[in-house]
């Protein structure tokens, strides 16, 4: 083969991987592009989905529900990874975890275990967290369980012997690397992920109810940890704290995540406590703001675009500036304990009493755009929007799903194999990598739009490919579309 061929040949297959990559934008303009919400407040710990294509008129033209399943008492939301759905329950006697088809709500597996009834608020308040094949729960005493993903297998349990809070531990498992951090102790423990053993815990003192969140302070990984009495700010290796904030609450409720943005913490508890604005100066935390004007009973806040949205103690739904703390405005109509999520730049908004609205995130004014009765009873679980379906919970056990768009493709979009001369092909002796593979079906998942798809598979070359020529490159892509 002469120059100009294999350079012409290589022309040729360039130009119909641009070609698959567009065809792919086009077929799926106007369509649902799905995201998965593999943990309690989805992949990036924010409240915040990246999924585009659904649309409100779902709901003005009149609900679709799907599916409607009994899953149990209990508060747990749901974690939805490709066409399975994950959410947990109580039957009084016994906690389930279970693990539905997220388009039928047919069981595939479950897995139960003896968890006592609780005296009042019943039932398992944590999330799944699902990581890759396998599924980590935390029970209301500190039953912790890894399950594989795909058949319900149990691999590992453990029981923590550690207080649980006055109702229950509620935080959902982070996986940090090759921990599982859950706020379990007074400043949270971690359990290698693969065994399940102890790696490091904080003192015996009764645990918050937040979920821990991870976050970069420059370039040292951090988590924060709500606690029982203060905010905690730990390195996830080995547990040791970085710095804290003392905030005492009534009845020692500390609940609603804190959110993180660059070096600045917003936290915010019920009881008419309040919230704050921090920010992080080496060993300490420095209060920029703080007032009563956002009071978060136990749901969390979402931040968008400078602004915090969320539901205060006085049953108002309200915008704050992020910076200054200003209240932007307040909206009547909703019960503090109501919830949010954001999905393509539009909240999603569980009702306390089970009306499921969408509205427009503005700064300018409360804008709703659709709104139905989705629910009865008590709907204090937020709801979550995942592959054109939005799926809600009551804590009576109806578990719910709604179509809000087309079912989105099955991502297509794969490296493509070019015809090479078997010379040419015994000379390139970086075809045998997988990790090369891998990162040009990443580049071509970005291409497209896919944006999680492409984190994921990076993870997968940064985590387990590295010593690759290729581990690099990942890692630096990796940072810049995080």
């Amino acid at each position: 083969m002469d120059f100009s061929t294999f350079t012409g040949r290589r022309l040729l297959t360039a130009v119909a991987i641009v070609a698959a990559t567009v065809t792919l934008v086009l077929l799926t303009a106007g369509r649902a592009e799905a995201a998965d919400w593999p943990n309690w407040r989805g992949p990036d710990h924010n409240g915040i989905s990246d999924e585009k294509g659904w649309l409100e008129h779902w709901l003005k033209n009149g609900t679709k529900q799907l599916w409607k399943k009994s899953v149990g008492v209990g508060y747990s939301s749901v974690a939805v990874v490709g066409d399975r759905v994950y959410t947990m329950g109580n039957d009084g006697k016994t906690d389930t975890i279970w693990c539905l088809n997220a388009d039928t709500g047919e069981e595939i597996w479950k897995h139960t275990y003896t968890c006592k009834p609780a005296k009042d608020y019943k039932g398992p308040r944590a999330t799944p967290t699902v990581d890759s094949k396998n599924v980590y729960t935390l029970s209301r005493e500190g039953h912790v369980f890894c399950l594989d993903a795909k058949s319900g297998t149990e691999r590992w349990k453990k029981k923590l012997n550690a207080r649980p809070p006055g109702w229950g531990f509620s935080g959902s498992p982070l996986v940090f690397g090759k921990l599982l951090i859950l706020n379990v102790g007074s400043a949270g423990v971690a359990l290698d992920k693969g065994a399940g053993e102890i790696a490091w815990k904080s003192g015996s003192g009764k645990s918050g109810y937040a979920t821990p969140v991870p976050f970069e302070l420059g370039k040292r990984k951090c988590v924060a940890i709500f606690a029982e009495k203060t905010l905690e700010i730990v390195d996830p290796a080995k547990g040791n704290n970085i710095c804290r904030h003392h905030w005492k609450t009534g009845s020692n409720v500390n609940a609603a995540d804190p959110i993180i943005s660059g070096d600045k913490v917003f936290i915010s508890s019920g009881y008419g406590h309040g919230c704050a604005l921090l920010k992080i100066e080496g060993k300490k935390l420095t209060v920029l703001w703080q007032h009563k004007r956002m009071a978060n009973h136990f749901n969390s806040c979402v931040l968008w675009k400078g602004h915090l949205y969320g539901f205060d103690w006085s049953n108002r739904f309200k915008c704050l500036d992020f910076a200054t703390g200003k209240v932007k405005w307040s909206q009547r109509g909703f019960g503090r304990q109501s919830s949010l999520m954001i999905a393509g730049g539009k909240m999603v908004i569980m009702e306390a009493r089970g009306t499921l609205v969408v509205a427009e995130p503005s700064p300018a004014g409360y804008k709703e755009l659709a709104r139905v009765k989705a629910l009865s009873g008590t709907c204090w679980t937020v709801p979550v929007l995942s592959g054109g379906r939005v799926f809600c919970r009551s804590h009576q056990g109806e578990l719910v799903c709604i179509k809000v768009a087309p079912k989105p493709p099955k991502p297509t979009v794969k490296n493509p194999k070019p015809k090479v001369d078997p010379v040419v092909k015994k000379s390139s002796p970086d075809d045998s990598d997988p990790a090369r593979g891998k990162l040009g079906m990443a580049k071509s998942y970005l291409s497209a739009g896919m944006k999680e798809k492409a984190k994921a598979i990076l993870t997968d070359i940064v985590e387990n490919h590295k010593d690759s020529r290729y581990a690099r490159d990942a890692k630096k892509l990796l940072k810049k579309i995080r």
